[in-house]
């Protein structure tokens, strides 16, 4: 008989504890662990991270930006950017869990190397005009508000040929491929890559209503890969005349691949939104923690129960998984984001819920 049996409650329960501890211990050197200990935090019944609502101001990472560029010249750190770190995932160079994002400089005269790698891409102009951005030997001259796009292993350099500095928002997939364990990249060997295709090829290739007739499609990101912000405005101001606002978004659109018709890269989807003067938008949260840049207006956000953004044009702020968010802008906005929206749906993963929280 066990002689544990006959033990006083709290006896038993003091070696029932102690047994689990060194069978934890033992296969524990053995690279084992027990799910029953982790699972409640593996499976949670809502999203659950450490991914924090933040915001950032334009004025002060513009003043950070030039100080940058009279320590560094963007030759020296390749990429002159400052990152922009969610406050509950410092020291990780994220903005999300799963993407980077950071504010790039490029001073008049200068040149950013060419390079590549396998992360993707997306620069969205946040002050400045004249500048260029080559991409696989083709260059497109960059205006605020456009958004641009660097495929998976695409050759790209960044130019200042303008009398003022430039200043863009960058988002990549760094997190994901980091996950995926799938990181290549290489160095061109000199500044600027060859030219090779003229000023806005790719564009009448692609990006009106015509294709190549003996086109096959490649790849995940749309081969028009400078969307300005001058015709996406235009669409936008079109579109409004209709007065079909959605209680959740205003008038919200996203940016296609032409070919395919889906978000205009893989892993990143990337959004333009119409705000009028004093629409308040009803309670909306997804799954896809999402990085929005006003490009016109300015307003407040309100996420989850009581982090308010004040906004304007340039600042950046972040609404994490499943958190609300409501917007409530003081004039006629513009607001452009971006998130993970098109892995989440690809892995049918992305929910959402309109106005019921």
């Amino acid at each position: 008989m066990d002689t544990n049996l006959n033990a006083a409650p709290g006896t038993q329960d003091a070696a029932v504890e102690a047994k689990r501890q060194e069978f934890y211990g033992r296969i524990g050197q053995r690279n084992m662990t027990p799910l029953w200990l982790s699972l409640a935090e593996l499976v949670t019944p809502e999203p659950r991270s450490a991914c924090r609502p933040a915001s950032w101001r334009f004025d002060e990472i513009r003043a950070a930006m030039m100080e940058a560029g009279s320590l560094i010249t963007a030759k020296e750190a390749e990429r002159r950017v400052l990152v922009l770190e969610n406050p509950g995932l410092r020291g990780q160079s994220r903005i999300t869990t799963s993407l980077y994002s950071g504010v790039q400089l490029v001073l008049p005269g200068e040149v950013a190397p060419a390079h590549r790698h396998t992360q993707t891409a997306l620069r969205f102009v946040l002050e400045g005009s004249g500048a260029y951005t080559a991409v696989n030997g083709e260059r497109t001259i960059m205006e605020e508000g456009d958004f641009i796009i660097t495929p998976p292993m695409a050759w790209h350099d960044h130019g200042n040929d303008s009398d003022r500095p430039i200043f863009w928002l960058d988002g990549l997939d760094i997190p994901v491929v980091q996950l995926l364990d799938a990181s290549f990249a290489e160095h061109l060997g000199q500044d600027e890559q060859p030219v090779t295709r003229p000023l806005g090829d790719s564009d009448a290739r692609f990006g009106a209503n015509l294709l190549p007739v003996d086109h096959k499609a490649s790849g995940g990101s749309s081969p028009v890969f400078n969307y300005p912000y001058a015709r996406t405005r235009e669409a936008l101001e079109r579109m409004r005349r209709a007065e079909a606002w959605d209680p959740c978004h205003g008038l919200k659109m996203r940016y296609a691949n032409p070919i395919t018709g889906n978000h205009a890269m893989a892993t990143m989807g990337t959004f333009i939104q119409l705000l009028p003067k004093d629409f308040a938008t009803a309670a909306y949260r997804s799954t896809d923690a999402t990085v929005f840049v006003p490009m016109e207006g300015r307003g407040r956000s309100i996420i989850g129960d009581d982090f308010v953004v004040e906004w304007g044009k340039r600042d950046v702020f972040v609404v994490p998984s499943w958190k609300s968010v409501r917007h409530e802008p003081a004039e006629d906005s513009v607001l452009f984001s971006f998130s993970d929206r098109p892995i989440q749906e690809a892995l049918h993963l992305w929910r959402e819920d309109r106005g019921n929280v």
